[in-house]
C-alpha cells in the first residue's frame, strides 16, 4: 500500500507547479469575485431592510395615531347619541322618556316612530270611549245637592260652604 503512495505522490510530483498554481489562483479569484457578489447582495439586503423598517415604524405610527383618533372619533359620537336621544325625549313630552332608547340614531329614531304608533293608537282608543261616554245634548243641568238623609250637623255644614263661608 505504501507502493501506491509513493507512486501517486511521484506521479502529482511530475504535474508542473505552475500551471497548477494558475488553476488554483484563477479558482482563487472565482471565489473572491463570488464572495464580493455575495458580500454586495447582502449588503443590499441589509440596506432593503433598514428601508423596509422605517416604512414599517412609519406605517405603525400612522396607525397609532389612526386608532387614537378613531377612539376619539367613537366618544364624539357616543356623546352626540346621547344628546340626541335627551333631545328628542324633551321633544316629545307625551311619550314615557323609557320607551324612546337606542345606541345608534337610527335606533332612536326607531324607538321614537314606534312610540308615536303606540301613543297614537292609545289616544284613538281614548277619544274613541269619550265619544261613548259623552252625555247627549239636551241633558237635564245638575241640580243642589240633596240634603236628604243628613244630620243637621251636616246640613249646617253644607248650607255654609254653599254661601261661600268656611267650616270650624
Amino acid at each position: 500500500m505504501e507502493d501506491k503512495i509513493q507512486e501517486t505522490q511521484e506521479s502529482t510530483n511530475e504535474v508542473s507547479i505552475p500551471e497548477d498554481l494558475e488553476a488554483i489562483k484563477a479558482e482563487l479569484e472565482e471565489e473572491r469575485k463570488a464572495k464580493a457578489a455575495a458580500e454586495a447582495a447582502l449588503a443590499e439586503k441589509d440596506t432593503r431592510i433598514s428601508e423596509l423598517n422605517a416604512t414599517l415604524n412609519v406605517a405603525l405610527q400612522g396607525s397609532e395615531a389612526a386608532a387614537a383618533e378613531l377612539t376619539q372619533v367613537k366618544e364624539a359620537h357616543a356623546k352626540a347619541v346621547a344628546k340626541y336621544l335627551d333631545v328628542v325625549r324633551t321633544a316629545n313630552p307625551t311619550i314615557p322618556k323609557d320607551i324612546i332608547v337606542g345606541q345608534t340614531i337610527e335606533e332612536i329614531d326607531a324607538s321614537l316612530e314606534k312610540a308615536e304608533a303606540i301613543a297614537d293608537a292609545i289616544r284613538a282608543n281614548l277619544e274613541a270611549q269619550a265619544k261613548e261616554a259623552r252625555v247627549p245634548a239636551g241633558a237635564p243641568t245638575r241640580g243642589e245637592i240633596s240634603l236628604e238623609g243628613l244630620s243637621p250637623r251636616d246640613k249646617i255644614a253644607a248650607g255654609i260652604h254653599q254661601k261661600g263661608g268656611t267650616q270650624s
